[in-house]
């Protein structure tokens, strides 16, 4: 297990910036945080939308926290589309408050981007072909690999500090785990 954990850790330093920050990354909370949790999620899995409210509380009680976010469409063709969708959304200023619709929809699929897209005022049409662009396959391949090479095959996954934290979580454990990778940071030498 200790192997495991040290070969995680150096896994997560080895991608490090590819992580956390690619030209097309999504960050929500405090970009300057001194803590990033990266969130690898799908829009249609069942752990990942109450995940989605212990991210916001978290956000909420955490001003010096940093969330990028990771979308790891793995649970079949419409997740893939809410994926590109959100993505799309991205482009006209409204990615956030796509994902928190996403989120709080029964299910992610055509009909309900569709919605989601109308409700919050998007340009349809626009979504449509921005889903098609191939710089969105690209990202989302980019994702699928980086998760695969530090070993996250599920969702929700969250990488925070050193370590790979996967399944539900709720927000006192992921204060633990902030509090353990503060001490760290704290404790580390400096690099002058």
């Amino acid at each position: 297990e200790q192997q495991r954990n040290e070969n995680v850790s150096n896994l997560i330093k080895e991608y490090s910036s590819e992580l956390t920050e690619t030209d097309d990354t999504v960050v929500i909370g405090n970009p300057n945080g001194d803590i990033t949790i990266v969130e690898f999620f799908d829009y249609n899995c069942g752990y990942c939308k109450p995940v989605a409210l212990t991210v916001a509380a978290l956000l909420n009680d955490e001003p010096n926290v940093r969330v990028v976010y990771k979308e790891f469409p793995i649970l079949g063709p419409q997740s893939m589309v809410a994926a590109r969708a959100a993505l799309a959304a991205k482009r006209q200023g409204k990615y956030h408050e796509f994902h928190v619709a996403m989120m709080s929809s029964v299910r992610a699929d055509q009909n309900s981007v569709a919605e989601m897209a109308r409700d919050l005022g998007l340009d349809y049409n626009k979504l449509l072909r921005d889903m098609e662009d191939p710089a969105i396959s690209e990202h989302l391949e980019r994702n699928y690999r980086l998760a695969t090479e530090i070993g996250i095959n599920g969702t929700p996954a969250f990488v925070i500090g050193d370590r790979v934290v996967s399944g539900s979580i709720d927000e006192r454990a992921l204060m633990e785990i902030i509090a353990e990778s503060r001490a760290k940071m704290k404790a580390a030498p400096k690099n002058n």
